[in-house]
């Protein structure tokens, strides 16, 4: 088993009791639901890693976010690009978002993305989203 570690940094976006998530198309969290963001490029400050993944993945141009956690968790995985199992720790710093233009694209980025939605809270269940989501609904209250 290979120890990595993964550093992201991710939006939070609630509305009408709902949450704006994607789905993944690929890594330790496929086929699930998680907070759009992702890594830093070279020299990039969080705040600005924030607003080019949420344009890249969902389409939108933050305006105002403020960080509200930092929180990791552990998840192992059997990782088919090096065929080893990874134990993963997935650090997040979570901004919310309070104002942003554009509309939510729904389709595909063309990376890890099978496109963003607007999910309700309420209907969802832990299994069908990220363990750092969980914990981000769990710090808000809302699970």
């Amino acid at each position: 088993m290979v120890d990595t570690t993964h550093l992201g940094v991710y939006g939070v976006l609630i509305e009408n009791e709902r949450i704006l998530l994607v789905k993944k198309s690929r890594g330790a969290y496929k086929s699930k639901y998680d907070l759009p963001g992702g890594s830093f490029e070279h020299g990039e400050k969080p705040s600005e890693t924030l607003k080019r993944e949420l344009m890249e993945e969902v389409g939108i141009e933050v305006k105002n976010a403020n960080i509200i956690d930092a929180n990791s968790v552990v998840v192992q995985w059997e990782n088919p690009y090096i065929h080893k199992k990874e134990n993963m720790h997935h650090i997040g710093i979570i901004y919310e978002v309070t104002s942003y233009n554009g509309n939510i694209k729904n389709d595909p980025d063309g990376e890890d993305s099978l496109g963003a939605c607007w999910c309700p809270i309420n209907e969802l269940k832990q299994g069908d989203i990220s363990p750092l989501t969980y914990e981000v609904l769990k710090f808000k209250g809302l699970k």
